[in-house]
């Protein structure tokens, strides 16, 4: 029979301290310093990892020193959530501190192997008695005598490292795709700003690039309603107009989160706002210009105040129009547009006058179809990630509560 684990509490293994504080112009040189953002990021800390850097006397080296094997657990956030995240150190850092925003866990026996800690710390029931409970005034916080009093189950020491070593590899596996999605993206950006400016031509294409404006290439341009001709009591329960609102116009497309609609009987009345499948939308602002092809899911769609709608004309592919909004060329014109602005807006007047750079139509074509095959490839490798941050989840739940056992 196997033995089950033993328990005990995130104290019995860990003395906590909290971190230093300091004015911001002490900061950006001297010593290293892990900082809130290294350890809610990442689960185990390098010395690669650690890049902030702080001005301290030897005396506040010594007092907030950070070391190999320290656990180093998020203090105060905006929300509980992002309270009590956990990262160990893995590496030695030469007078390495540590922020007043985390709380340093140092480890007082050798209860945990250090890859181990990478993991026990984050699973479900310790992230909810974090959560459950830290206080909350204007902001989260947690501290070290609430963390002490949370039990944790302790596998024997080889269970912990083969636990590790399982999680472990499939990190690397998601690191590994993180990395090449990162150069894919990058030959993307690349290419874009190639093609989508003539800079290099495709075989068997030489003619003439034109300078046309959004208007001039444009069957319809027109914005969203007054917020007064379309408030929350025009919005119905049933699947009827969809309103399309800001947070729907992704940087990688249609964002189908923040689903409202409005009547067709109200949709009538603001016809001019009506939006056919295949017309392309174009953001004002979070970021202004930002632009996608509205999609055919949904019986009918109506522009929301802060959209602009555009049909582009016969001369016009609309892939390669929204590809030309990505480019510098056309991102240059609206941050000109909307600069000094505390919230940067464009308008459809401004958008009116936004050029873009055209080749003939089978051109633009030809490039649209080798920018989507590597969107193609990158969403591709994207859903290989997602599938092993699932996979990585049911491991972590099964594994770290010993519902499977590697004995």
């Amino acid at each position: 029979m196997v033995k089950p684990w033993d328990t005990a509490t995130i104290g019995d293994f860990l003395d906590f301290k909290n971190g230093l504080n300091k004015g911001k112009e002490f900061f950006g040189y001297g010593t290293p310093i892990v900082n809130y953002t290294d350890v809610y990021r990442k689960r185990g800390l390098t010395k690669s990892d650690v890049r902030g850097k702080v001005n301290l006397t030897r005396d506040e080296i010594h007092r907030f020193d950070a070391r190999k094997n320290d656990v180093f657990f998020t203090r105060t956030s905006e929300t509980p959530e992002e309270v009590g995240m956990s990262s160990v150190l893995l590496d030695d850092i030469d007078d390495c501190v540590f922020s007043g925003f985390v709380l340093r866990g140092r480890p007082k026996n050798d209860m945990f192997v250090p890859e181990y800690c990478k993991y026990c710390f984050t699973t479900e029931a310790i992230r909810s008695a974090i959560i459950m409970g830290c206080t909350y005034t204007t902001r989260a916080l947690t501290n070290g005598t609430q963390l002490s009093a949370i039990e944790i189950v302790v596998p024997p020491k080889p269970e912990q490292e083969a636990i590790a070593k399982s999680l472990t590899e499939i990190d690397d596996l998601i690191s590994s795709l993180e990395k090449l999605i990162t150069k894919k993206k990058a030959i993307k950006q690349g290419a874009m700003q190639e093609l989508l400016t003539g800079k290099r031509r495709l075989p068997g294409f030489s003619g003439e690039w034109e300078t046309r404006t959004l208007h001039e290439i444009s069957n319809e341009m027109v914005d969203g309603p007054f917020g007064s001709n379309l408030k929350t009591e025009h919005y119905t329960t049933e699947r009827q107009v969809r309103i399309i609102q800001l947070s729907n116009i992704g940087e990688a497309g249609w964002n189908n989160a923040n689903v409202k609609y409005t009547t067709f009987s109200h949709a009538a009345e603001l016809q001019r706002c009506i939006v056919q499948p295949g017309s392309i939308l174009i953001a004002k602002m979070m970021p202004a210009g930002r632009a996608i092809i509205c999609p055919d899911n949904e019986k009918s769609y109506i522009l929301g105040s802060d959209v602009v709608k555009v049909v582009p004309n016969s001369s016009v592919d609309s892939r390669y129009l929204v590809y030309a909004t990505k480019s510098r060329f056309y991102l240059d014109q609206i941050a000109d547009d909307t600069q000094g602005s505390t919230r940067a807006r464009t308008s459809v007047s401004k958008l009116r006058k936004t050029a873009i750079l055209f080749p003939e139509k089978d051109e633009q074509i030809a490039i649209a179809d080798i920018l989507s095959e590597m969107d193609m490839e990158i969403a591709a490798l994207e859903g290989k990630i997602a599938k092993y941050r699932q996979i990585k989840q049911g491991m972590m739940q099964q594994l770290l509560t010993g519902k499977i056992r590697l004995v």
